[in-house]
């Protein structure tokens, strides 16, 4: 499971296709099916993806401002585009949140050397940290990685590897330990049903401020 710099809990949780996953039912496009722009939407395309283990249809808007839509391997590119209509108030909602994010100016990429040497730091002190707060909830890891990862805070597989963001070196340690808590409890549930977050808040109290405290980051 992945945790990812944007959180947003109000939507169905993408299914994390596989890569090499074919978007296409029969291996080849289909443009007429799988990518449709709707006249006067506000979105630059409707994409269609088929994935062949996805149980419901689920929505992604992109930073470019297309719409995905994961269309099961029962669903129809007509049901697709009806669920995409139904959640038309979501899709705009998730729109003007990129266009904000344009709007607002951005801060001075960071140097080669100041990515380095935070590496450096995560390294030396965030896997130390992770197996710490395991051996604390009795958990066992596999194997731990730092990462210059753009669009998440950690992730977590089934096989007890956790990836880490080196950025974590630059927040709070209760915000820290949050993303960490959040990864371990995946080795519990790979998901993120009311149970997981149930064992999130039993780990880490104070999760829902660590999340208030990273979305206001972004914002800022």
């Amino acid at each position: 499971m992945q945790l990812r710099l944007a959180f947003d809990q109000n939507r169905i949780p993408n299914p994390n296709p596989n890569p090499n996953e074919n978007p296409y039912r029969n291996g080849n496009p289909d443009p007429n099916e799988h990518r449709n722009a709707e006249p006067g939407t506000l979105y630059a395309e409707l994409v269609f993806v088929r994935h062949p283990r996805a149980r419901r249809y689920v929505l992604r808007v992109g930073d470019d401002g297309t719409v995905r839509v994961t269309v099961p391997r029962w669903g129809s590119t007509r049901e697709a585009r009806e669920f995409a209509s139904a959640e038309r108030a979501w899709i705009d909602r998730q729109l003007a949140k990129l266009a904000a994010d344009r709007a607002r100016p951005q801060p001075p990429p960071l140097s080669r050397g100041a990515i380095a040497a935070g590496m450096a730091r995560a390294k030396r002190e965030l896997p130390a940290r992770l197996r710490e707060l395991a051996v604390q909830h009795g958990l066992a890891v596999a194997r731990v990685s730092v990462r210059n990862q753009r669009w998440r805070w950690g992730s977590c597989n089934r096989g007890g590897h956790i990836c880490l963001n080196w950025r974590l070196v630059t927040m709070p340690e209760w915000v820290r330990d949050y993303v960490m808590i959040h990864e371990l409890m995946h080795l519990r549930r790979m998901d993120h049903s009311p149970k997981f977050w149930k064992l999130v808040a039993a780990a880490c109290p104070a999760y829902r401020e660590a999340r208030a405290w990273l979305r206001a980051a972004r914002s800022s």
